[in-house]
């Protein structure tokens, strides 16, 4: 059987962004996507708190470690409130949500 030589490669996300920031509408489109990464950024946190793994969060789920890899991925995929309450309690974890005033300017 032949060896693999797996070599990780190094991923540095403010050089990434800095660099993405500079293609016409990047900025624009990420803004708008601010809600869904901030969302994705707690179910991880979330997740790795509970020292789960994907396919640990999906069999308490009752679905597979693609359907979470999708959840947990930004922009991707719009999750019902009934598939993020079933996410918050396999991670033990509640959900809420909630409906904040725009600031006066």
């Amino acid at each position: 059987m032949a060896e693999l030589n797996y070599k990780p490669v190094p991923h540095k996300h403010a050089e990434f962004i800095a660099k993405a920031k500079q293609r016409e509408g990047f900025t624009q489109a990420y803004e708008d996507l601010a809600l869904e990464y901030a969302l994705a950024s707690q179910m991880l946190k979330a997740r790795t708190k509970a020292g789960l793994t994907q396919d640990a969060v999906a069999e308490r789920m009752g679905t597979t470690k693609s359907a979470i890899s999708r959840l947990e991925s930004a922009g991707r995929h719009t999750p019902s409130l009934a598939t993020l309450k079933k996410y918050a309690s396999a991670v033990g974890c509640d959900l809420q949500v909630k409906l904040v005033p725009h600031k006066a300017t």
